[in-house]
């Protein structure tokens, strides 16, 4: 059975750990879904970062919206998501953390939290 893939977008200067975690999740014998690609991978992006995102969300099944808590504001997860609408690709959000408040991000759809069994059914 083919696995589900995911475009992973998150805060690269607060939340780099999660998509690790995500990332890892991915790597489970059991999981039923690949990340095709993750947000930014630096902290000063490439001049083409935007054409390089639009490539990797068109080629997604989903697009995974990490929410910690400054996710809301983060431009290049904004403008992933305007991509994400753009290109009609499902959007959903789960919450990067128990303990800490993390508002909800504009437009990238409802939010869930983050655990194996929700991944398993919103990514099989």
């Amino acid at each position: 059975m083919a696995k589900t893939r995911v475009f992973v977008s998150f805060d690269f200067d607060h939340d780099f750990a999660l998509k690790t975690f995500i990332v890892g999740q991915s790597r489970l014998e059991d999981s039923p879904f690949d990340i095709v690609d993750h947000s930014l991978q630096e902290a000063a992006p490439e001049r083409d970062w935007e054409s390089k995102a639009a490539t990797a969300i068109a080629r997604s099944d989903v697009v995974l919206v990490i929410a910690g808590q400054y996710t809301y504001r983060a431009g290049g997860v904004l403008k992933e998501i305007a991509m994400a609408r753009d290109a009609g690709k499902p959007l959903f959000q789960i919450i990067g953390y128990k303990d800490l408040v993390c508002l909800p991000v504009p437009g990238a759809g409802r939010r869930y939290e983050w655990t194996w069994d929700n991944l398993q059914k919103l990514l099989s």
